[in-house]
């Protein structure tokens, strides 16, 4: 592994730094504590954490001895000094004398100690760093340190990489005890640079900052070198399955199998409400060998590879019978069979280790977090896209530790007693229990139209509700700077093209797992007298403000059906439906039929959970009312554009937020399908009847 240290670039993060008022040894604290975190080899996700000895000084003016610690939630490859807090020395130093002590204890102890209230939680490794009498600690999850210690012979192997120079801790869980354990270590070794905690990672230490990063560089690069000089057969493979269906093909399946029921219709058998999952796909000609790996089923349920993995992946994946392309019908039931099996698995799990616990842990929902599938890669599903990520970062990982394990001998993890304890850990369950999902959280929405004012505004309000948005439009720079903006996935996509419809769906089912709201919104105003129009003017209207409906709605139906868990079906229909204007007849006509086709789909699909509703908005400023429009309007009326635009019974503009924010109403309307909703301020024309 190379060395990314770079005397200037040192240089320059102390001088800015002292700008404001930090001191050298944080500074270049938080230089290499970036350089590692840059590194997804060494640290991944909150994995690892960095330390500093030094002196500060407080409010009275008083010096003080501090340990500048990594911080809970901070990202160690975007560190800035407030992710190190500052907490007392001495009072950490004191514990070394303490028996026993609680990870609550612990935690509130150090929070006692910070110079800063409102600092982060210190790291739960804090006490370990505190105790190792060296300037500067590394810490991390190195992928190269895990394969060494991932197997029956890991200690023996790493005594004859590192020798004298590292002393070796047995896998202890993070807390009190592993800090006792490498306090011990560490003083019946003084002269050791550094700690090897198996099944865990790597500690190196140094006076300097540059000294300890240094360290941590070279220990990595003997671990790699090892591996390479230690490979005794090529990683085992089985004959991958011929034309495997394609991700996006088998995605919406796989995302409604993990769904989890949830409230009272769960055992009323009715559509009810259901925990989704965002999902993550991966492949890469290393995934694709490890899962049509001759003996994947052997390798790929022993466990993670370092135990943090065990809070995002859980102990294990599920792994999946290989899909053929075409009828997915059987595969389907195959698939559903082995996440059943996997649920029963770890209900069984849990139950055998919360007895230890006196019964008091709460089980978390039972569905896999990464699924194996032959042919295709991997899956991994998260709370949000975020997460879902996260997951599939430490998948991937997962796959380079344990095929190099397997090279050399044979991947050997911690028990499952011990996975259940880190899984389960108090301190992780205190965060589970105070997370706050939004209202729409977990579900997928498609925008069409997603470009223009009403479209972004929509997915921004879907997103501000914790849904993950696909913006569908024609490509060119408007839907760029979309994504760009963050208002979703940008997708181009033809709304009046079937192949550009289905290449569009995939995408979005390869990249979230599906979709659960379509909001059905792209269109464009056709005027002119109806007897003056053309055939082709007509037909050309009807096929982006209708037909373009149903072919958006029937992809997305494929997949909410595919889901099996209901799903939103949302229509910018428009007032023209039913309060037709002179001169927009080739408008109007079909968004007339679009209204037919809010109750048809209302009607068709209700019995599956899936709802169908629309908006019917007037004047608002868009693609279909555009600036030009709007005067000439104004100017035949006979009023200002102002006035105009607020020629409603509540004398306000309505804007594209507004229709937004009905889109968002409807699709929380959990009880509510076949309905239409008026955003206009008020127009009793419109008025449905």
């Amino acid at each position: 592994m190379k060395s990314m240290w770079n005397d200037r670039e040192a240089a320059e993060v102390v001088e800015r730094y002292a700008a404001e008022g930090v001191g050298e040894d944080l500074a270049l604290r938080v230089y290499t504590t970036r350089l590692l975190g840059s590194e997804p080899r060494l640290v991944l996700h909150g994995g690892g954490n960095t330390s500093v000895k030094s002196r500060t000084r407080d409010v009275t003016g008083a010096d003080l001895d501090v340990l500048y610690v990594k911080g809970s939630g901070w990202d160690m490859g975007t560190i800035e000094p407030p992710g190190l807090p500052a907490v007392q020395l001495d009072p950490l130093l004191a514990l070394a004398g303490v028996d026993a002590l609680s990870d609550e204890d612990m935690v509130n102890l150090q929070r006692r100690n910070l110079l800063d209230s409102t600092a982060p939680n210190p790291s739960v490794e804090t006490l370990l760093h505190a105790w190792v009498p060296r300037t500067f600690i590394d810490h991390t999850h190195a992928n190269a340190a895990l394969v060494l210690t991932d197997q029956p012979h890991g200690e023996e192997i790493c005594r004859e990489v590192y020798g004298d120079r590292a002393a070796i801790v047995p896998y202890i869980m993070p807390g009190f005890d592993l800090a006792k354990a490498a306090k011990a270590a560490a003083d019946a070794h003084p002269e050791a640079e550094g700690l090897v905690l198996l099944k865990h990672g790597l500690f190196t230490f140094g006076d300097t900052a540059h000294e300890a990063y240094e360290l941590m560089i070279e220990w990595v690069s003997l671990a790699e070198a090892r591996i390479e000089g230690g490979r005794r057969k090529v990683f085992a493979a089985a004959e991958p399955p011929s034309a495997p269906a394609s991700a996006g093909e088998i995605a919406p399946a796989i995302r409604g199998m993990l769904a989890n029921r949830r409230g009272s219709e769960a055992q009323e058998g009715g559509a009810g409400d259901f925990e989704r999952f965002i999902l993550e796909h991966r492949t890469s000609p290393d995934i694709q060998a490890y899962v049509v790996g001759a003996e994947m089923t052997r390798y790929s349920q022993v466990g993670t590879v370092t135990p943090d993995h065990a809070i995002r992946t859980k102990p294990l994946p599920v792994v999946l019978p290989a899909p053929p392309a075409g009828d997915l019908a059987a595969w389907t039931r195959e698939a559903r069979a082995a996440v059943e099996a996997y649920r029963t698995a770890y209900t069984a799990y849990f139950e055998r280790h919360n007895p230890r616990y006196g019964g008091t842990k709460r089980m978390l929902d039972p569905s896999p977090r990464v699924v194996l599938v032959p042919g295709v890669g991997l899956f991994a599903s998260g709370r949000d896209a975020r997460a879902a990520a996260a997951a599939a970062d430490l998948a991937e990982t997962t796959v380079d530790v344990i095929a190099d394990a397997e090279s050399m001998d044979r991947f050997e993890s911690i028990t499952e007693a011990e996975l259940f304890d880190i899984e389960y850990w108090s301190l992780e369950q205190a965060k589970l229990a105070g997370a706050k999902e939004k209202a729409l959280a977990r579900h997928v929405v498609v925008v069409t139209g997603g470009a223009g004012a009403i479209g972004r505004a929509t997915a921004a309000a879907f997103r501000d509700a914790g849904a993950e948005v696909a913006l569908f439009d024609l490509p060119g720079s408007s839907l760029d700077a979309a994504a760009e903006a963050g208002a979703g996935l940008a997708v181009p996509c033809d709304v009046t093209d079937d192949a550009s419809v289905d290449r569009a769906f995939a995408t979005v089912a390869a990249r979230f797992g599906g979709v659960d709201i379509l909001v059905s919104n792209a269109g464009a105003a056709w005027r002119g007298p109806m007897a003056d129009v053309t055939d082709e003017v007509l037909r050309e209207s009807f096929e982006l403000n209708f037909f373009a409906h149903q072919r958006v709605t029937r992809a997305a139906l494929r997949m909410m059906r595919a889901q099996g868990t209901g799903g939103c079906l949302l229509f910018n229909v428009s007032k023209q439906a039913v309060n037709p204007g002179p001169d927009f007849g080739p408008y109007g006509l079909p968004k007339a039929a679009t209204l037919g086709l809010v109750r048809q789909y209302a009607i068709e699909h209700g019995w599956e959970g899936i709802r169908s509703n629309g908006v019917n908005a007037d004047r608002i400023r868009s693609g279909v009312l555009t600036e030009e429009m709007i005067a000439a309007r104004s100017e035949a009326r006979g009023v200002t554009e102002d006035a105009y635009m607020r020629g409603n019974l509540l004398g306000r503009e309505v804007r594209a937020g507004d229709v937004a924010r009905a889109f968002v109403s409807l699709a929380l309307a959990r009880a509510t399908t076949g309905a239409i909703l008026t955003v206009d301020g008020g127009n009793v024309a419109a008025a449905l009847r």
